[in-house]
């Protein structure tokens, strides 16, 4: 079966990483295999100074260190800043059954957005916009708030289990 690919996006502080780990426990509860890509606007350090692996990555100048140790394998790698969800995907998770992005909103996947009335007036979402059909779920604690796309709220009962369903089955399959 061909990996899935979807992304979880929304403005700072609204839950966007809440809700991805509840969608993923979710899938794994279903039995599927999930992974993640999560974008950051920042470098991140993952190995400290001193630790072999960054003397190998810094003072060796190396290209890739893959660091592997009792439950835990980390890869560490030189790379342009533009990185391409993907590219990504089909380059590490490809033997996912559902890779779920944090973050990403430009690329060209589906998207679901977490819209928080108390962190901005309006969502990211702008039916005007050429890429508007890319959404599709929406889930906010605005009940008054419509769009297009399948929108849920906090307030609703089963809305991660709902949300589980829309998100499989509007999955972008990775080729």
């Amino acid at each position: 079966m061909a990996a899935r690919i979807l992304s979880i996006i929304g403005r700072k502080g609204t839950g966007k990483t809440t809700l991805l780990v509840a969608l993923a426990k979710e899938f794994a509860r279903r039995g599927r295999q999930i992974m993640t890509i999560k974008h950051a606007s920042h470098p991140a350090r993952l190995d400290q100074p001193g630790t072999d692996s960054y003397r190998h990555f810094h003072e060796g100048a190396v290209a890739r260190v893959v660091l592997a140790a009792p439950e835990l394998r980390a890869i560490i790698e030189r790379t342009p800043d533009e990185a391409d969800p993907l590219v990504l995907a089909r380059q590490y998770l490809s033997d996912a059954d559902l890779i779920l992005v944090e973050g990403f909103k430009k690329a060209p996947i589906p998207k679901i957005e977490v819209f928080r009335r108390a962190v901005a007036d309006q969502p990211l979402f702008d039916p005007a916009a050429p890429n508007a059909d890319e959404w599709i779920a929406l889930l906010t604690d605005d009940s008054e708030f419509r769009a297009p796309c399948h929108v849920l709220r906090f307030q609703d009962t089963i809305w991660l289990q709902t949300l589980a369903s829309i998100a499989w089955d509007r999955s972008k399959v990775l080729t």
